[in-house]
């Protein structure tokens, strides 16, 4: 089983190395409004956009649960989970994995926020996140900062997983000065 694991994430590596990922041009805008969905959670229970307005949204795509990147970047958003909620955010990630398959991650790794089930790759596609393999459909790794009002506030395009939680940290931080100032006058 390691030997699969440690297959497919050269294979992620490799496809990523050799472009095979939508281009920035056909990922959301900054500004424009967040596209809408409803997915199943690795609780079994639907989920929509919808659901968070009012709330800033870590939305991240990673290709796959159980390989040794996406279990990095989950490791490291549940490590600064407080930092997020002290930021009024919450975490959703999303990929292709089935809601089952989310639950066993989430149960190994400690995960507690929500993974969101895009089997089909639709929600994956709208964002501009899907890379392809051998015909098959992966999640790009990609991560949207969603504002309160449900516009994209920030994009981070294939992104690195070590440093990627605290990249997101000091945007939302920055993100969120000028909502402060503004209560503050």
């Amino acid at each position: 089983m390691r030997k699969l694991v440690l297959l497919f994430a050269i294979l992620i590596t490799t496809v990523a190395a050799a472009g095979a990922f939508n281009s920035p041009a056909d990922v959301p805008a900054p500004g424009s409004a967040a596209p809408a969905f409803k997915l199943v959670t690795n609780e079994g229970k639907e989920a929509s956009l919808a659901d968070f307005k009012g709330q800033w949204v870590v939305l991240y795509f990673y290709p796959k649960d159980f390989t040794s990147g996406c279990t990095l970047q989950a490791r490291n958003f549940q490590r600064d989970l407080a930092k997020y909620e002290q930021a009024k955010a919450v975490i959703l990630g999303v990929s292709i994995d089935t809601p089952e398959s989310h639950k066993s991650f989430c149960a190994k790794e400690g995960l507690t926020f929500k993974l969101l089930s895009d089997t089909d790759a639709k929600v994956s596609e709208q964002y501009g996140s899907v890379m392809e393999y051998q015909g098959a459909k992966y999640s790009a790794r990609n991560t949207f900062i969603i504002d309160p009002a449900g516009n994209i506030a920030k994009v981070f395009v294939k992104v690195g997983v070590a440093g990627h939680s605290d990249e997101v940290l000091a945007s939302l931080a920055e993100l969120q000065k000028p909502a402060e100032k503004k209560t503050g006058e």
